[in-house]
């Protein structure tokens, strides 16, 4: 694998808080240390890794469009815009690399309205439930499928 890979990580709304914000359900860890995590497991297996967070529809689609070709893959978290946000699947449609959906907490352990994703239709896998270490899955699983 070369130094070429790249990974674009898209964080969205209220993932800025995270470590704050409901820890019995997210975890006590924050997003700089998730991302310093993300970025350290990628420099061992030889990726980049650029890392975004936006609280705004709008921002993360732009980061989708902004990213859609030309990278090896995408790690969206997408949070509670995944169950709501059919602008957000239409950017996704449009993106020419593999994107993977990443969820902290089992979504299907949790509130009716949280067990379906719009944005899942527009990934090719989805992460839920394995807490941070499903940023780790998802970045081992786009570098595994761009060298195979």
């Amino acid at each position: 694998m070369s130094k070429l890979s790249k990974i674009v990580v898209i964080n969205g709304p209220n993932l800025n808080l995270l470590g704050e914000r409901e820890p019995q359900i997210y975890g006590k860890t924050s997003l700089p240390e998730i991302e310093r995590r993300i970025k350290a497991r990628a420099d061992e297996l030889g990726c980049e890794v650029a890392c975004h967070q936006s609280n705004d529809e709008g921002g993360i689609i732009d980061l989708l469009h902004a990213n859609r070709s030309g990278i090896t893959g995408i790690i969206l978290n997408a949070a509670g815009y995944s169950h709501t946000s059919v602008a957000i699947l239409d950017a996704l449609q449009l993106v020419e690399v593999p994107v993977i959906e990443v969820h902290i907490s089992n979504i299907y352990a949790r509130e009716d309205y949280r067990h379906t994703s719009l944005t899942a239709r527009g990934c090719v896998g989805v992460i839920s439930g394995l807490g941070i270490d499903g940023y780790i899955a998802a970045l081992e699983y786009l570098l595994k499928r761009e060298r195979d």
